[in-house]
């Protein structure tokens, strides 16, 4: 699919830069550049693009205000582009897909615009309609902690059962549920998985990344304090240190 692309950002040269990152490409079209949040909280609905690349400190309302004051039904997936880390935990609280420190390197660029083309495949593959609820069974009956999604996948649902999810990625107000080798999309946020799944089955280990623990095979500790974590099928999911304390209580 084609990706249609908004940068909205107050600085030519970083408005630049992005357009002549994503010009390398093919499934990248750059739709619009906004050079304020006013501007672009006039071209959000009219274009209604799948991906923004979005400053935060900028000339008038900031990026933040601008989801804000955006409705939810037409904000897309936002990656943030900024200079200053303090802005880090609004930026994941309006559920971000990716936060970018400038001067962004390729390697990171590239693992930011990865993770939009696999929520927009998701999305499409889903019917752009993922399920945002647990089935009414569980809604009535089920315990404290999640026991199942529903899930809509090619005009099909089927129940998730929170025991066969290998581990969950995030992404932005979506998740992917990785079941061998299938993955679902539902509409929640990592933040409210991880507060509605039992926390002795499932341990959050990366600001985007939710594990079932028992399929945790071994955990490989790296020279910058962070880990790989490697589950039992093979797969391997990078923890920052953040959450390394949690990971060492686990394996004592």
């Amino acid at each position: 699919m084609m990706i249609k692309i908004i940068i909205i950002d107050d600085e030519p040269l970083a408005r630049s830069g992005v357009a002549a990152r994503l010009a390398q490409h093919p499934d990248c079209k750059v739709i619009a550049e906004c050079t304020s949040a006013e501007d672009a909280a006039e071209q959000l609905p009219l274009l209604r693009p799948d991906l923004v690349f979005l400053d935060i400190c900028m000339t008038g309302l900031t990026g933040i205000e601008l989801l804000d004051c955006t409705p939810r039904d037409v904000v897309p997936a936002v990656i943030f582009l900024t200079a200053h880390d303090r802005y880090a935990l609004d930026a994941f609280r309006h559920e971000a897909l990716d936060y970018l420190l400038k001067p962004v390197d390729d390697e990171r660029f590239n693992q930011a615009l990865d993770r939009a083309r696999r929520l927009l495949d998701l999305r499409e593959r889903a019917g752009n309609e993922p399920d945002t609820q647990e089935s009414s069974s569980d809604t009535e009956f089920r315990s404290e902690w999640l026991t199942r999604f529903t899930v809509t996948a090619h005009g099909r649902v089927h129940l998730v059962q929170t025991a066969d999810i290998d581990w969950i990625e995030g992404l932005g107000d979506y998740a992917g549920l990785h079941v061998g080798e299938a993955t679902h999309l539902i509409r929640k946020s990592l933040n409210f998985l991880e507060k509605s799944l039992d926390p002795s089955r499932f341990l959050r280990i990366h600001r985007s990344a939710i594990v079932n623990t028992s399929r945790i095979q071994h955990i490989t500790r790296l020279e910058n304090q962070d880990s790989i974590v490697t589950l039992d099928y093979g797969h391997q999911i990078r923890s920052s240190r953040t959450y390394y304390a949690a990971l060492k209580r686990l394996l004592m």
